[in-house]
């Protein structure tokens, strides 16, 4: 075809001294080719000299104007409205090309095709050296995964290194980033993890799309329903968002954050591979850093940063957090209401109504409450005692029978206890209390002690108590003292104080006539 005919390359070889066959069979080209360059340079006086230093295009219409191709039927709409438009929800293809063809007519001019308009559109986001936003809406979606690269955290005192982990979550529209490092990838600290993404942006999305981990997904049959974590369902869910992981074995369908994990390791981590972090905190500050420089760099292959798109067009569109942020629960199930009306949960009492005790209930417990269920239905709610506290009562008045109550224990209390039982139990409970840095921390200790007159009696624990101190121990425990109980030692320490016993026949006995 005569419109791959390189002309500025025939004229160069013409002029130096080249015949047309010769043109033709070294350079592969049709000699009728040939000859219509060398012929419409002759028709027109256009040598060598006079294109030299023109592109192979420009020769080429110079010598064939007939041959240009013919002007656009059709007029382009403004294909930067296009892009814009497309990143707003509900906004597709279809309708903006409706849009564009009633302007045309409403102009009188005719309009391209829906294919014609697709085709045109993908060619701009390639020109343009954007991304094309059919696949994505702004404030629709959050991928979220770990990160294949980790980092380190050294102990100062043993010097031992501990794995960090990298939790990444990006909005694959504006491709802001969020990245925090945790110490494991249990259930707690992947949902814990979701709820500082959606605070970091400042609003929740319809749709978080995972990987298929166990921490989040039970099962993705091929065929059927997917098996959410009952956990992660309701995180989702407090957040009014729907999770819809990646099917197996397809990366694609997560590729934002599939690339900002590699963006993760190649700029957070490379960034920081020469420092040493010995605290978490540290870590995650430097982490933060890094992740805002990340999200403030400029794009490579089109304007503007992650965190200029982000603010300037997907922001305002995500979903309003909820007043309370989601809060970590763990379900313990099957506690049955004691005799005292209260249910335990560590080494701590929790009141429930005195109607409900022999129930069986289940318990609802966060960083911050504990709520007692009963058959779905919530009947209590108490605040939940620090992990440190044993033996600590939550009581509310209306829950006890009439005429009973039950208190804290605290340090008097426990002292008044062991005061009854003698004077060596009660040296041994102000021993535990001064071995500790807080009364609280002496509790279960001195209560572990005083509760074996209740299988022992008083009269023992006390022998038993003045035996462990004997020994020189500076504060005797449980593990001192039980052990003297169990083996009867006591009993032998009573017998040996008080003599021998038995029936001894008296002096007549032995006596005789001599």
């Amino acid at each position: 075809m005569a419109r791959r005919i390189r002309a500025k390359l025939v004229l160069q070889l013409r002029e130096a001294g080249m015949s047309q066959n010769e043109i033709a069979r070294s350079q592969g080209m049709s000699k009728h080719s040939v000859g219509d360059v060398v012929a419409a340079a002759r028709r027109l006086g256009i040598e060598w000299a006079d294109v030299e230093g023109k592109e192979e295009g420009e020769v080429y219409e110079a010598l064939f104007p007939e041959r240009r191709p013919p002007e656009p039927v059709y007029g382009d709409p403004d294909w930067e409205h296009v892009h814009r438009e497309l990143a707003k929800t509900g906004v597709t293809l279809k309708l903006l090309h409706a849009e564009y063809s009633d302007a045309q007519r409403s102009k009188g001019l005719p309009a391209m095709g829906y294919d014609r308009f697709c085709k045109r559109y993908q060619g701009f986001t390639v020109s343009k050296q954007v991304v094309s936003r059919v696949g994505h809406k702004a404030g629709r979606t959050m991928e979220v995964d770990w990160s294949g690269p980790t980092m380190r955290l050294v102990d100062p005192s043993t010097g031992e290194v501990s794995k960090v982990y990298l939790f990444v979550a990006t909005l694959p529209f504006s491709r802001y980033s969020y990245v925090e490092p945790t110490l494991d990838m249990r259930q707690d600290t992947w949902l814990l993890c979701h709820v500082h993404a959606f605070a970091f942006l400042g609003g929740s999305v319809p749709c978080i799309v995972p990987d298929n981990l166990k921490t989040g997904v039970t099962a993705h049959p091929r065929e059927g329903e997917v098996v959410l974590n009952d956990a992660y369902r309701d995180m989702a869910a407090h957040y009014s968002s729907a999770v819809i992981p990646a099917r197996v074995r397809k990366p694609r369908d997560k590729p934002s954050a599939e690339n900002e994990v590699w963006s993760a390791a190649t700029y957070v981590i490379a960034a920081l591979r020469d420092r040493v972090f010995t605290d978490i905190g540290q870590l995650r500050s430097a982490v933060a850093e890094k992740v805002a420089e990340h999200n403030a760099r400029p794009f490579s292959k089109r304007p503007g940063s992650r965190a200029l798109c982000f603010e300037e067009e997907e922001k305002a569109l995500l979903r309003p957090l909820p007043a309370v942020p989601y809060e970590i629960c763990r379900w313990v199930y099957g506690r049955k209401v004691q005799a005292n009306c209260h249910v335990s949960y560590k080494r701590n009492y929790y009141s429930v109504s005195h109607l409900l005790v022999g129930k069986t209930v289940d318990l609802r417990v966060t960083e911050t409450s504990l709520e007692v269920f009963l058959g779905g239905e919530r009947v209590a709610t108490h605040p939940v005692f620090p992990p440190y506290a044993a033996n600590r009562y939550s009581t509310r008045e209306h829950d006890m029978p009439q005429g009973r109550s039950y208190s804290d224990w605290d340090a008097p209390r426990i002292r008044r206890w062991a005061d009854r039982v003698g004077r060596s139990c009660s040296e041994v409970v102000g021993r535990i209390f001064e071995s500790v840095a807080f009364d609280e921390q002496g509790f279960n200790a001195a209560l572990a002690v005083l509760r074996l007159s209740h299988r022992y009696g008083s009269e023992r624990l006390e022998r038993a108590c003045s035996m462990a101190l004997a020994t020189g121990r500076r504060s005797p425990r449980y593990r001192d003292i039980e052990p003297v109980l169990r083996s009867n030692q006591d009993k032998m320490e009573a017998r040996a104080a008080t003599g021998p016993e038995g029936y001894v026949r008296g002096a007549d006995y032995y006596g005789g006539d001599l």
